[in-house]
């Protein structure tokens, strides 16, 4: 099981890659708010897309259901991070769940392409 730490620096590490988009394609992204449960931590880190940035993110209760929302475990957020899991596969195996919108999901596919 990652640390807590571990699984902080994974979500910095990703918003970095996300601002490193092309600007073709951030210029494109809505702004959304973004959850991403780790199960096995029992904590939920929240931020938003912001044209295409990953911002706010703080690990704080809140009872707003995010319009992205990720679920999965310590040691998946920290491999797909690293590169030792691909999404699709972790998504169709049903490692990782995301519940968004289908237009939400189109755009998400353009940032992972």
């Amino acid at each position: 099981m990652a640390s807590l730490r571990e699984c902080r620096k994974a979500v910095d590490e990703l918003g970095g890659r996300l601002a490193q988009a092309d600007d073709k394609i951030r210029a494109q992204a809505e702004d959304r708010t973004v959850s991403c449960r780790i199960t096995d931590l029992d904590v939920t880190f929240r931020g938003r897309l912001v044209r295409g940035e990953l911002v706010d993110v703080t690990d704080a209760i809140s009872s707003e259901p995010a319009q992205i929302r990720l679920t999965m475990s310590s040691d998946d957020l920290v491999d797909l991070v690293d590169g030792r899991l691909s999404f699709p596969h972790a998504w169709a195996t049903g490692r990782i769940r995301l519940d968004a919108s289908f237009r939400d999901l189109l755009r998400l596919r353009s940032f992972m392409a």
